[in-house]
């Protein structure tokens, strides 16, 4: 028998399927009625599924206003945080568990506190979605929580649900993937811990408009059958600006892949339409460790955007955390991947026992089919908190989503340490530093700032110092001056570190550089935004 592990720690807290709609009134006045004491609702059943029918389903769902399903009455609405907290499912319920050498698990996240709309679980077999039903049955509460919650009291819905796998041990069954909060999803590569998050979509982040967020309503998850190494995960999207069908193909490893294929309906015309979006943390860092007053060097969930473009060059964006809410944006067409990258590993990076974020996962988005053009745009939110995700990076496609037209988009999402290759065809930023500018020791008299970059691996790997001579820095400061630009090896840490003193002309500062040698590029290119408030 396989035990349970569960990673999350933190900041977790039309056409066949018309009659689905049913299926969940019925649910619902279920719950109603027993509440009331009254005849609960006869029992559901099984009614045809397809990925297909169900985008027809949501295609025709525009034609209709959205309304949100929200609990107004009853306990629910009366668990607080210290409640919710003290709720977890029991996993002697956990469904798939009857399937012989089952290699996933589920269990489902109760309502309460900040999580008030139900959410429908299905499950899949044979083409036939059957509801799955919750009640107070299917949870452990504990103290206070106890005291809140009726015994054998039907739910009219969960707030999300995880699967397990035994994804780091085959006799332990890990949490891997969980769907909770309007779309956002996270998932866990082997030796990983919950760090940064993916969002179905994200609509008008970071604009002077309400931004949106689209909500997965209704899941369905195919029924595993024995020793299957892959599920299959659908869901339902809705918004006051549009309707969704996706589909996950998820495959945990070292790397869990998801496969997503979305397609989208639009009610409304969408100001800006945020596509594979990732959020994430970066409170400070090599960068910035002297705002904050903490025993740890640094504290991130991520340290970089990282771009492939097109033609293969790669782009590291270092991430900040800065006096306002700032924005970038990387004109591209059709890039090969980009993504969150927790590139430091080692401990001493970091010194939290407790939060381990060198175990915290890389996320990278690998279109699939042809993007066309577009910006990735990168949102830095100021926190003073680690609590608080303030990073945010997503596609904008060029073509504007417009009222009742569609999108179809494809790409796959990979989770885990993602390293940089070291014998790939250019080296990496493997560190990037700054501080006062000027010589040490020596008092700042130009309002200069020190940018240090590290550049390890690909062809600077077994290059002598003296090589030195053969190389070249291109750099470029918008709207700011360096004074100082050196270049060096370092045989300490075995890296050609680059110096850089800029003074800014100004709010703003846009920095990028990279080295080359011998008739050719030799390093990505590293970016900054210096906002010099």
């Amino acid at each position: 028998m396989k035990s349970h592990r569960s990673a999350l720690t933190r900041r977790a807290l039309l056409g066949t399927l018309s009659s689905n709609a049913l299926l969940i009134c019925a649910a619902s006045q279920g719950w109603a009625q027993s509440a009331t004491g009254e005849e609960p609702a006869p029992a559901p059943q099984p009614t045809p599924f397809s990925f297909e029918a169900l985008v027809e389903e949501m295609r025709a769902a525009t034609a209709e206003p959205y309304t949100p399903f929200v609990i107004e009455e009853g306990f629910l609405n009366e668990l607080t945080y210290d409640h919710y907290r003290l709720i977890r499912f029991d996993p002697e319920r956990a469904r798939f568990s009857d399937i012989d050498n089952t290699r996933f698990e589920l269990q489902a996240f109760h309502m309460g506190w900040l999580f008030k709309e139900p959410v429908q679980l299905f499950e899949v077999r044979d083409g036939q979605a059957m509801p799955m039903g919750f009640d107070t049955d299917d949870f452990i509460y504990e103290r206070e929580a106890r005291e809140r919650v009726p015994e054998h009291t039907p739910l009219p819905g969960v707030a999300g649900f995880r699967l397990h796998a035994p994804l780091n041990r085959p006799d332990i069954m890990d949490e891997l993937v969980a769907f909770q909060g309007a779309s956002y999803f996270r998932a866990l590569g082997r030796g990983s811990a919950y760090g940064l998050s993916a969002r179905g979509l994200a609509v008008n982040t970071g604009l002077k408009v309400a931004e949106e967020f689209p909500r997965f309503t209704r899941f369905w998850i195919e029924r595993p059958a024995s020793g299957d190494g892959t599920i299959r995960v659908w869901a339902a999207m809705e918004s006051p600006s549009l309707t969704g069908a996706y589909e996950f193909l998820i495959d945990p490893g070292k790397d869990t892949q998801m496969e997503i294929t979305a397609q989208l309906f639009f009610r409304q015309d969408v100001e800006q339409l945020g596509v594979a979006p990732l959020t994430s943390m970066f409170l400070y860092g090599d960068r910035n460790r002297a705002r904050f007053d903490d025993f740890r060097p640094a504290v991130h969930d991520s340290d970089g955007l990282g771009i492939i473009r097109a033609d293969g060059d790669r782009i590291w964006r270092s991430l900040a955390n800065p006096p306002r809410l700032a924005s970038s944006y990387f004109q591209e067409e059709n890039p090969r991947a980009f993504g969150l990258y927790q590139r430091n590993r080692d401990f001493d990076h970091y010194q939290d026992a407790a939060a381990i974020y060198e175990r915290r996962p890389s996320c990278v988005v690998e279109p699939i089919g042809d993007w066309g053009k577009g910006a990735l745009r990168l949102v830095e939110i100021p926190s003073d908190l680690e609590v608080n995700d303030n990073i945010v990076a997503f596609w904008i496609p060029q073509t504007p989503a417009r009222a009742g037209e569609e999108m179809t988009l494809r790409y796959r999402l990979h989770w885990g340490d993602m390293p940089p290759e070291e014998d790939g065809d250019l080296a990496y930023v493997k560190a990037s530093r700054a501080g006062v500018g000027g010589v040490s020791g020596v008092e700042n008299e130009d309002g200069s700032r020190k940018f240090v970059i590290d550049f390890a691996g690909g062809p600077l790997e077994h290059l002598p110092a003296s090589a030195v001579e053969d190389l070249s820095v291109v750099t470029t400061a918008a709207r700011g001056n360096i004074t100082t630009q050196v270049l060096h090896y370092v045989p300490e840490s075995k890296v050609w570190r680059l110096i850089l003193d800029v003074v800014a002309e100004a709010e703003i500062v846009e920095l990028s550089a990279h080295v080359a040698g011998y008739g050719q590029k030799l390093t990505e290119t590293w970016l900054f935004q210096w906002v010099n408030a």
